[in-house]
């Protein structure tokens, strides 16, 4: 082998190993606390079948001194790949009730065979119960996050270092746009919430843009009114808007009456912000959000009085209608990027940098384990295992 063979066949060679390896199957039986959870449980693992007629009797005791009561009973299975494995949750009672298993109490645990008329008595097996703090099967989790982490603070830095560039989106170019014409013809702008609530992500993105809509209109003198479904969703908006115009160094541009409650039903929502926009004729309406089958409604209302529409959403049942209707669609991820593109804030523009590195990674991994198990190997479970 030459100097780069040989490291390859080593890597080929581990990697087989630790794919292929063979399950130890126990002689005597083992009882241990259950790994990985939150106590009050024992794990039981059986010695290895080796006939078909083959039994196992399983007893416990609270003492070495005490009476063993029966636990359980099952056959064995001579042809099974694993252990077989038993969670002991609760211990039976002789009057045929149960009681749960307590931390730090010790249990005594017997197995009797039964095979080829013949029976083998193990020695009692003493175990306590107690609860896990950190579970192992979740490493890999942990070590991602760890890893992501890592990642978020190094984009801040390198975004707050350096100028990061993202991909023009046009549909927020045009805002200014909207703003300036709203402004030349002494109207309004509509801004029109989704119909899920602000623990929503979508719901979130769209506040996160209301801020940036709040603040230049503040600074244009233009008049921006925000219809709700939710009551909460309000309350927030009201603050959004009041903290943009504070920001834009226009305080009194703040009105709390233009942040207001539409309605509670989807439909009546619509209907009610229809006849807004039949009665003020808004030049623009801005829709952010998760939308349903009211969208088209909202959208078709809006294209009849001419005004400029934007819409943004991460419904893709709706983004077929927002795409016919409106001049300017975001779709998908683009109304979650929205708000790091208008603010240029180096936090949000470092979290999307980290979330499309760490995205090409996933698709790497994913490229990676497709050709190894195309040879044979596991290896993404190898790595996570």
């Amino acid at each position: 082998m030459n100097h780069l063979t040989k490291p390859l066949f080593l890597i080929w060679l581990l990697l087989f190993s630790c794919v292929s390896a063979q399950v130890e199957f126990p002689t005597e039986l083992r009882a241990v606390d259950t790994p990985n959870d939150g106590g009050n449980s024992i794990t039981l693992t059986l010695p290895r079948a080796l006939t078909e007629d083959t039994r196992y009797r399983l007893t416990y005791a609270e003492s070495t001194s005490g009476l063993f009561e029966l636990l359980e009973e099952r056959d064995g299975d001579p042809a099974a790949k694993k252990p077989q494995t038993i969670k002991v949750t609760s211990l039976p009672l002789p009057d045929g009730s149960s009681r749960p298993i307590e931390n730090g109490q010790t249990v005594f645990f017997k197995v009797t065979i039964t095979a080829e008329n013949r029976m083998r008595i193990g020695g009692a097996i003493p175990v306590t119960a107690s609860p896990n703090y950190f579970n192992t099967d979740h490493t890999s989790n942990f070590v991602f996050a760890l890893l992501f982490g890592a990642l978020l603070f190094a984009s801040i830095i390198v975004a707050r270092r350096k100028n990061i560039q993202m991909r023009k989106l046009p549909g927020l170019e045009a805002l200014d746009e909207a703003l300036g014409r709203a402004t030349e013809m002494g109207r309004s702008v509509l801004f029109i919430h989704g119909l899920q609530e602000i623990n929503s992500a979508s719901t979130i993105a769209a506040v996160n843009v209301l801020g940036q809509v709040a603040r230049r209109s503040a600074e244009f003198d233009t008049q921006l009114k925000v219809a709700n479904r939710y009551p909460l969703t309000m309350s927030v908006s009201q603050e959004v808007v009041r903290e943009a115009c504070e920001e834009a160094g226009r305080p009194d541009a703040y009105n709390p009456d233009n942040i207001f409650l539409a309605a509670a039903d989807q439909f009546s929502y619509a209907a009610a912000l229809e006849g807004h926009m039949m009665r003020e004729k808004p030049a623009a309406n801005i829709l952010m959000g998760y939308f349903y089958a009211e969208s088209l409604l909202l959208t078709e209302t809006g294209s009849r009085t001419g005004a400029i529409q934007i819409a943004g959403s991460d419904a893709y049942t709706q983004l077929p209608f927002f795409v016919t209707t409106c001049d300017y669609t975001l779709m998908g991820e683009e109304l979650y990027a929205a708000s790091a593109y208008l603010s240029r804030d180096p936090r949000l523009l470092g979290s999307i940098l980290a979330q499309d590195l760490a995205k090409a990674m996933i698709v790497a991994l994913i490229l990676i384990g497709a050709l190894t198990s195309a040879f044979g190997f596991d290896l993404v479970g190898a790595v996570l295992n």
